[in-house]
């Protein structure tokens, strides 16, 4: 969501006179953030991090907003051939043949990414090959320079000069990240928090949104 959230929030500050900091992460990085990272007012993150009992006691009761979702996929090195991934089978082949994937195993999309591999039965054979990433910007870095041959992560991310994507997951085996924003249980910034998340499903936010590569809502 960084990109997004970047435009989306300049867009906001011009609109409103509201000032935004944003602190961005991997999904651990944001569990910490949220239960040891000191006062906040709202949070767009992805759903995994209210699995965590520490970080979920740091928002407000009730329901989140879901604002975005994406998909997971394939890309290679701007102008490199592309292999097939059009089938579970297809897929699991191409990962086999490569020398080496570019991932974030540490993130929410890193796990699932991982999970896919375990149900292609393939997860111990792409241990050696993965070179984890510290972030979204490394792995399109990682295979732009030929250190990787594969990127595999989320759609948008791989969406990136320098870069060629495959296609998403096939059908059976996609997996999504859903962003949710919900405000913090001690905002001090109340109604400001709340005018944000709203303006996140706005046709104008939604058509950014769109635009990054993802879904909204």
């Amino acid at each position: 969501m960084t990109s997004s959230l970047k435009e989306l929030g300049a867009q906001f500050e011009s609109s409103t006179g509201h000032k935004l900091v944003f602190r961005f992460g991997t999904t651990p990085e944001l569990i910490k953030l949220a239960s040891t990272g000191g006062p906040f007012d709202l949070a767009v993150v992805p759903r995994e991090v209210f699995k965590d009992d520490a970080a979920k006691a740091q928002f407000a009761s009730g329901p989140t907003d879901d604002v975005a979702r994406v998909g997971l996929g394939v890309a290679v090195r701007a102008g490199a051939p592309k292999p097939d991934i059009s089938t579970p089978e297809a897929l699991k082949q191409t990962l086999l043949k490569a020398q080496s994937i570019a991932s974030i195993p540490e993130s929410a999309a890193g796990a699932q990414v991982l999970r896919v591999f375990e149900r292609l039965g393939i997860g111990e054979a792409m241990k050696a090959k993965i070179k984890a990433q510290s972030g979204p910007a490394q792995i399109v870095q990682a295979v732009a320079k030929g250190e990787a041959e594969l990127g595999v992560f989320l759609v948008n991310v791989l969406t990136a000069p320098g870069l060629d994507v495959v296609g998403p997951f096939p059908a059976e085996l996609q997996q999504e990240v859903v962003f949710t924003a919900a405000l913090a249980a001690e905002t001090k910034e109340a109604e400001a928090a709340k005018a944000f998340i709203t303006y996140l499903t706005t046709p104008a936010a939604t058509a950014v949104i769109k635009a990054k590569g993802m879904k909204p809502g």
